[in-house]
């Protein structure tokens, strides 16, 4: 490995199941001026141009929703040292903002996601590729929380997404991305062994830029 390209490290599973806590709990061991991070859910394509009513209706766990080569563009100017500006979505009207957050290059790129694995342009560009598992219960029931809480939906309108498109887009994409990960973290977060582990890893790619 030349030490002056950085590793990308890809953090997928499915929706609720602790990617970014597990992000997070990287961050903090390793130090947060080492990571570049960006989400996969900041792509979310502009909605609009659609009436209210249309933009409810759509799959966003389809990779379809998604701005994927605007990803993988950012990706790349990272890896070869540039600075990026990711967009900023705003999830309660589905619109991009006018705002954008400024990324700098980072001996360590992280990428989260849900489809992070599942899209073979992404995937590709991970050195590093995680999945975290963990039971479809509790995923659910994050979601529940994030949304109502976070996200302005009701109760109702969850419920109905993840057994219309949630669900199903999981068993298509999500999950059998499951085979392209080099590590596998059950219970997410929880899991401080495999998390330590990871950890280690990138302190040693670390120590070869010092």
């Amino acid at each position: 490995m030349e030490r002056t390209k950085p590793v990308t490290l890809g953090i997928a599973g499915g929706s609720g199941s602790g990617k970014t806590t597990v992000a997070t709990a990287l961050i903090d061991q390793v130090g947060a001026d080492h990571i570049a991070v960006i989400a996969h859910d900041s792509y979310y394509k502009d909605l609009s141009h659609l009436p209210d009513t249309q933009r409810t209706q759509v799959n966003f766990d389809h990779p379809d929703s998604l701005d994927t080569s605007l990803m993988t563009e950012h990706i790349h100017s990272l890896q070869t040292g540039q600075t990026i500006a990711v967009p900023v979505y705003d999830f309660t009207i589905h619109e991009r903002t006018a705002q954008t957050r400024t990324v700098q290059p980072r001996p360590i790129i992280l990428v989260e996601g849900i489809l992070i694995l599942a899209e073979a342009s992404l995937r590709s560009l991970c050195d590093i590729k995680i999945f975290v598992d963990i039971d479809p219960d509790v995923r659910f029931i994050r979601r529940l929380e994030r949304d109502t809480q976070e996200r302005g939906r009701s109760v109702e309108s969850v419920v109905q997404q993840y057994l219309q498109t949630v669900r199903p887009m999981h068993l298509q994409f999500v999950e059998p991305s499951k085979r392209y990960a080099d590590v596998i973290i059950p219970e997410g977060g929880y899991n401080t062994v495999a998390i330590e582990m990871v950890a280690e890893r990138i302190r040693r790619v670390l120590a070869e830029w010092d």
